[in-house]
């Protein structure tokens, strides 16, 4: 199983191409031999995209290095590239040639942003766009990945969104990239939505859940957040062994906030020796 991060955690130390290099080897370093890229990283962006992705309290990286040739210096795998599904329907071939470019066969929809999941009249049109995506892709020797957060696991006429995406997506077409922390946030069992998807898991997303105490509580009441690998208080050696069962192509370290000392490098780091210790 491949051990990579995702790229969205690195994009705050991302900001020129010799940081770029360093952070890549430090990886490389820590255990990991793969990573996972942002289509919106990776390329030059509008501004207006990257000032809402800022505003929202996100990285927005350095799309303007030279990426392909910064990976392939590092000697880490590709294991995907993330897209948004507007873009992999309206320029397909684009999407494929990124891919093909780095030399990856797994193309993820990154979210769906803006978009009433409670609402069946919305949810099944979205999943035939899921069905179409996987369908094009596929034609071109893509493997298509859905990646979860917590909306998904809203109800609509009484059940699971992600029961019902699971149930009416094509199983030739659609796979899945489960985010074990995000389902865990919703309130489910991660550890049996595993199970439930099945062969139909590729790739995991994995991160702990917990909370720092930065300084004295005034109420018994801290905040939970992502936490460092083996830190926090998710359970996830049983995860571990059933990704393994499962024959999962490669665990994705992510986190985009709540690092030790502010540090996305030492947060990877970290979360390294769980990886290399259990896996």
């Amino acid at each position: 199983m491949i051990k990579a991060v995702q790229q969205f955690q690195l994009g705050t130390v991302l900001k020129n191409e010799k940081r770029a290099k360093e952070v890549l080897f430090r990886m490389k370093e820590s255990g990991y031999d793969g990573i996972e890229l942002c289509g919106f990283m990776i390329r030059r962006t509008p501004f207006f995209v990257r000032l809402l992705t800022s505003a929202a309290g996100m990285p927005v990286g350095n799309g303007g290095l030279p990426w392909k040739e910064l990976v392939a210096e590092s000697g880490l795998k590709v294991v995907s590239v993330h897209e948004d599904l507007d873009r992999i329907l309206s320029k397909t071939d684009d999407v494929v040639r990124e891919a093909n470019d780095f030399q990856t066969n797994n193309v993820v929809l990154t979210g769906v942003y803006n978009f009433n999941f409670t609402d069946a009249e919305c949810l099944f049109p979205l999943i035939d766009r899921l069905n179409e995506a996987g369908r094009r892709l596929k034609e071109n020797g893509i493997n298509f990945l859905y990646h979860n957060h917590n909306v998904e696991f809203l109800k609509v006429n009484g059940a699971s969104v992600y029961d019902v995406m699971l149930a009416c997506t094509n199983p030739e077409l659609v796979s899945f990239e489960f985010d074990s922390y995000w389902a865990t946030e919703a309130g489910c069992d991660a550890l049996a939505l595993m199970k439930k998807l099945g062969s139909r898991m590729k790739l995991w997303h994995i991160n702990d859940r917990g909370s720092k105490l930065k300084k004295k509580a005034i109420t018994p009441i801290i905040q939970s957040d992502s936490m460092e690998l083996g830190t926090g208080n998710l359970n996830l050696i049983p995860m571990v062994e059933q990704a393994k069962a499962q024959g999962i192509e490669a665990v994705i370290l992510e986190s985009y906030r709540n690092w030790i000392d502010g540090s996305p490098v030492k947060s990877f780091e970290v979360s390294a020796r769980f990886l290399n210790e259990k896996l």
